[in-house]
């Protein structure tokens, strides 16, 4: 290997690790202390639950382990958004798992909370998929309630989408294992099976604090809404449970006897691993998204066999089309170019393309693979590190805008299901083109390496100290080099901090930060949930400027 090969390995290494040790932080929760006094309550811990759960041995992929990262300082802070979303395998049913974690605010609901929980409804919605609830929250964190409680994409599309999930014959499991208040407590009850664990589980509209002040009424909350008034008296829940190993078990239980699912027919065959070196990604991504690379590298050591069938590959380079198979899925393959290449168009043309843009050939040819891949029933792994489409006026006149709407339009209406995978740069309207969170790809998941906005930081800065100084000029100020060199330093490192995949993941603009080396299992999953919603719609493009 040469000395560029172990300076990137090493970068990547570095990142993995500095991801790894935030995550161990985050899985604390609240810390250490209230798990501890969970545990003296007889409860387990949210991610004690999801292990006892899912079937031990299996794949899981943990969606928003970075929510709320570095948010919230002010009111403590509020880690993994203060609920566990994960996907993996219950009696060998794939499913979706929540879980509120108690240490955090008591299982309290951040604005980032609905957030997360509206994503995990939205992935079981998408992809047919059963969802288990498992309860445990003291309801909306009051002092923001203003942006959790009245909006549309706030606490109470929960409901709606509780609604909607049994309407479309979705499994719901709800298990009550501690606080349920309030609003919160319709979730378990509009969930199609619900059980209560005794004597720490408890569903009321209001608590017995609340109906005291309310109507004078004095009950102690066990009384109003625990296990036996519910299980015995009000028949709200189904099952009365011991603990919360007992829950878990009957919730396996129901799941072992849940029949098939209609499948969309993906195409699988038997998994081979690549032939190339996974681990090899370490050392061919480079250690700066400044640099080339060749993009099919990276390819090759994700795809079965490291072999693919690569579509136009000689025309629009700048974007690689291509068939192949991960973990034995056939997928369609759309990945940004990072290799400088020389323009084919026109025959006699030495301009060379810049590697990370996108320009009009490529862009068309992406438009009409994906139209392929969509009469063929293929799923789609778009792969971003791109800074944008190409500029200037050659261009323009040329019709980029055009073909960016092809491409555009083409992406947006696929009917298959679509997975973006962030390793580099995610800028402008490439983010946008290749798949971007706007445009509902099923997963979409960054590297540590990710960069997720409009442009880049220095080229932000750039353009911002240019508007600065010319405003700055016109009110006849003076502007020194050092002042607009003092300029462009303060706003590059205010927008280099927004454009990390942390600050994408902590808001969920990306569902995960992974391990390159995870990026297989996390598409085969992902098209294994998909296989759950056959495809009802047809592919239509709409009108287009051609």
């Amino acid at each position: 290997m040469d000395l560029e090969f172990n300076k990137n390995e090493d970068a990547m290494k570095l990142l993995l690790s500095q991801m790894q040790n935030r995550l161990n932080k985050v899985h604390l929760g609240g810390g250490k202390s209230r798990i501890d006094k969970l545990h003296e309550q007889g409860k387990m811990s949210a991610r004690e639950r999801i292990d006892f759960l899912l079937d031990k041995g299996t794949e899981r992929f943990e969606i928003g382990e970075f929510a709320g990262y570095e948010m919230y300082a002010e009111h403590g802070g509020c880690p993994a958004g203060g609920v566990i979303v994960v996907i993996g395998y219950v009696s060998g049913r794939q499913c979706i798992v929540v879980a509120n974690d108690a240490t955090v605010k008591a299982g309290a609901w951040f604005p980032i909370t609905g957030k997360k929980n509206l994503r995990a409804q939205e992935i079981a919605l998408e992809n047919r998929l059963p969802i288990i609830y498992l309860v445990d929250s003291a309801g909306v964190y009051l002092p923001l309630q203003d942006e959790i409680f009245p909006d549309k994409e706030n606490f109470g599309r929960i409901f709606r989408n509780n609604a909607i999930l049994s309407s479309e014959g979705i499994l719901q499991i709800a298990a009550v294992m501690g606080s349920c208040v309030a609003g919160g407590a319709y979730l378990p009850i509009m969930s199609d099976e619900a059980m209560i664990v005794d004597k720490t589980g408890s569903i009321f509209l209001a608590g017995s604090y609340l109906v005291k002040a309310a109507i004078g009424e004095n009950i102690d909350n066990e009384s109003l809404g625990g296990a036996t008034t519910h299980c015995e008296v009000s028949g709200v829940t189904d099952y009365k449970c011991l603990d919360d190993a007992d829950c878990l078990t009957r919730i396996r239980n129901i799941m072992n006897k849940v029949g098939d699912y209609d499948k969309a027919g993906f195409s699988r065959e038997k998994s081979l691993p690549p032939k190339k070196d996974m681990h090899e990604i370490y050392g061919i991504l480079p250690d700066s998204r400044d640099k080339q690379y060749d993009m099919h590298e990276i390819i090759e050591r994700l795809v079965d066999d490291s072999e693919h069938e690569e579509y136009k590959e000689h025309y629009g380079q700048s974007i690689i089309c291509t068939l192949a198979r991960i973990d034995g899925w056939a997928v369609g393959i759309v990945a940004n170019q990072r290799k400088i290449v020389k323009a084919k168009k026109p025959a006699n043309s030495n301009e060379m393309q810049f590697g990370g843009v996108i320009y009009s050939d490529s862009a068309d040819k992406a438009a009409r693979f994906i139209m392929n891949c969509n009469q063929k029933k293929i799923p789609l792994v778009f792969i971003q590190d791109a800074t944008g489409f190409m500029v200037g006026s050659r261009s323009e006149q040329g019709g980029i805008i055009k073909d960016g709407a092809k491409l555009v339009n083409a992406m947006s209406n696929s009917v298959v299901p679509k997975f973006t995978i962030i390793v580099g740069n995610s800028y402008g309207a490439a983010n946008y083109a290749m798949c971007g969170k706007a445009y509902d790809p099923r997963i979409i998941v960054g590297w540590p390496t990710a960069k997720i906005a409009v442009m880049g930081g220095a080229q932000a800065a750039k353009v911002l100290v240019q508007i600065e100084v010319a405003s700055l000029k016109a009110k006849g100020e003076e502007i020194t080099p050092e002042k607009e060199n003092e300029l462009f330093n303060k706003i590059k490192d205010r927008y280099d901090v927004q454009t990390t995949p942390y600050y994408a993941a902590s808001r969920l603009w990306i569902d995960a930060i992974i391990d390159p080396l995870k990026t297989r299992s996390v598409i085969s999953q992902g098209i294994e949930m998909a296989n759950h919603a056959p495809i009802t719609k047809k592919f239509n493009l709409g009108v287009l400027q051609t």
